[in-house]
């Protein structure tokens, strides 16, 4: 079995790289959910859902790099267009949305999207030993699940 410069084999972490292109294909489009929900968002949980929501933009836009870093570490070349971002795309597109309720949703439905992906390349990260990927995966689900189980508490109100 022939193996990259970090001892990880070639055929597979080509698979993988794919797998992480998918995602960082994907988060970006749900970093540019999150722009458009933080920019429309209107009602009396404005105050409160404007600031949450750039919360969760910024951390997105660290995972995306985080993503894009991986993937040039493996040896591939991370996606960049927006071409590419939506051949890739599994995501609901939000456009207009100023519903508060609406808004979560789309986050939530998001983020359920993102983690069967993760949990994908966390599965195949684990079985080449590929522990980088698979740790950051691992962070982002953790994460991630926490996220969906408090939307979905403020969804229930």
């Amino acid at each position: 079995m022939k193996t990259n410069i970090l001892g990880l084999p070639v055929k597979e972490t080509e698979v993988i790289i794919g797998e992480l292109n998918s995602l960082l294909s994907n988060y970006q489009v749900y970093y540019q959910n999150l722009r458009g929900i933080h920019w429309n968002i209107r009602g009396k949980r404005f105050f409160d859902l404007h600031v949450k929501f750039e919360e969760l933009y910024n951390d997105s836009q660290l995972k995306i790099d985080m993503i894009a870093e991986r993937v040039l570490t493996l040896g591939g070349t991370p996606l960049h267009t927006f071409e590419d971002y939506i051949k890739h795309n599994k995501l609901t597109v939000g456009k207009n949305i100023s519903n508060d309720e609406k808004a979560v949703q789309l986050i939530v439905n998001s983020l359920s999207h993102l983690l069967t992906i993760e949990r994908e390349i966390l599965n195949k990260s684990a079985e080449v030993n590929d522990e980088g990927s698979n740790a950051m995966m691992s962070d982002f689900i953790a994460e991630q699940e926490k996220t969906i189980w408090m939307m979905q508490a403020w969804l229930e109100e």
